[in-house]
Parts: structure tokens; sequence; C-alpha cells
């Protein structure tokens, strides 16, 4: 269990960040753009929950939850340690999957490119897909320094996945969604 009583420690004040293991990093590496990337990819999850109606808020909320997870693992070094660390593991992308698969059974088949929009709550999960994508390509970025849990990685794309097609979902089953019309604007 976390306990936070006290929010500022001092020690990243040498811009170094601390890792599961204690071992120190600088807040530039890739690990920790990886890690930084991912926070903001939930927290603009957590932006679009607050739009969504309960069902999709009930598995935004879960996919936040999932970050944590995610964040956890990127944070733990692959090396022996003395306890059991947090890592993704496959029921996570396979529950993903899944639910990927239901939503697009009632969506209308794409016929162009999905401009980042319509209603409300696609625009937010469309900004959080973008964000989730830069997340995995610096998770992929950290991965070339340091190995990540393949889970990890396939967690992170297929989350963006999952954002893509809520946020047609959202869009009235794609009936609403903005479809890019190339060259409309020569």
């Amino acid at each position: 269990m976390v306990k936070l009583n006290k929010i500022y420690t001092r020690t990243g004040d040498d811009g170094t960040s601390g890792l599961v293991d204690g071992s120190r990093v600088s807040k530039a590496s890739a690990l920790m753009t990886a890690i930084g990337d991912v926070d903001e990819g939930n927290s603009l999850i957590g932006v679009a929950a607050t739009l969504a109606e309960p069902e999709m808020h009930t598995r935004l909320t879960m996919i936040q939850n999932d970050l944590f997870d995610l964040g956890a693992d990127i944070a733990t070094p692959d090396k022996p340690v003395e306890w059991t660390p947090l890592r993704v593991v496959e029921a996570q992308i396979k529950r993903l999957e899944e639910e990927i698969d239901a939503m697009n059974a009632q969506i209308l088949p794409l016929s162009s490119f999905v401009l980042p929009g319509g209603s409300a709550l696609a625009a937010a999960l469309h900004v959080a897909r973008a964000a989730m994508r830069r997340a995995e390509r610096s998770a992929v970025a950290a991965n070339a320094e340091t190995a990540l849990n393949p889970h990890a990685l396939s967690y992170i794309n297929r989350v963006s996945d999952w954002l893509f097609v809520a946020a047609r979902a959202a869009n009235n089953n794609g009936t609403d969604d903005v479809l890019w019309v190339p060259g409309a604007s020569r």
C-alpha cells in the first residue's frame, strides 16, 4: 500500500528521480520521459472520463489504474530484486482487445481516415490517444536503452488502439466521425 505523508522530498532537486528499486536516474533520461508521457496520457484519459457515460467512465478508470501499473513496471529495472515487481501482464492486454472488439462490432467500417473531433468526449479521447502514441514512442526509445517488459510495450500500444475505437464509439458509433477529405482545402 502506498502511503505519502510528505509530497516534497528535495531528493529530485539535483535533476534525478528514484526508481522502484531505489536507484536514481536523470529526469531527462529516456526512461523518465516514458514514465512522464504515460502520466500525461493518463491525465488526459482522466479528462475524457469526466465526459463519459458510466460504463465508459468505469473502463477509462480501469485503464488509468493499469497505466499506474505500467508506470511502476517501467520504473522497475529488470534485474533481480527481493520482491515480486509489479508488471503488466498479458491478461490486461487481452481485456483491452476484447473491449476493442466489442466496441468495434457496433461501429461503421472506416471509409476514410478520421479527424480528431466530433463530440466533446470523442475529441478528448483523441487527445488522450495522441498522448499515448507519444508515450509509446518514448517507451520504445527507453526500451532501446533499458530492456522493458514486452507486455508493457504491447499494453501501451493497445491503449491507444482502445482510445481510437472508443472515440469512434463516442461519435455515435462512427456515424458522427469527422472524416478526412484529401485535398479539400486546396
